[in-house]
């Protein structure tokens, strides 16, 4: 996420949002937010509707629980609501991909 928050500049020049989701709850995105000092909104699933739909929450089984949490996930969606990207994992971490991409797609609405 601060990776994000140190390209926010170049993401806003390609006309692009970013925000997070988690199953957190509000106070705990705020806080975390201000503790890794990300300014873009951390958004909070806690009904986790959001990340069933999009395929992102993991469950583990564990002793007579479960552990529920969303997979490490950037998305690239499209004013039109498309996905055109999508990274997991290690890879979700860099901005730089979904930068490219965004650029790139915002150079083509632009003509």
């Amino acid at each position: 996420m601060q990776a994000y928050q140190s390209d926010q500049a170049k993401i806003e020049a390609s006309d692009t949002v970013v925000f997070g989701i988690s199953i957190d709850s509000p106070p705990a995105n705020a806080a975390f937010a201000k503790e890794i000092g990300v300014t873009f909104p951390l958004l909070s699933d806690m009904n986790r509707k959001v990340l069933t739909q999009y395929g992102i929450l993991q469950t583990y089984p564990m002793a007579q629980d479960k552990y529920e949490f969303a997979r490490r996930t950037t998305f690239v969606i499209d004013k039109s609501g498309v996905i055109q990207h999508v990274e997991f994992d290690s890879t979700a971490i860099d901005p730089s991909n979904a930068v490219a991409i965004c650029t790139d797609i915002h150079k083509h609405s632009a003509k």
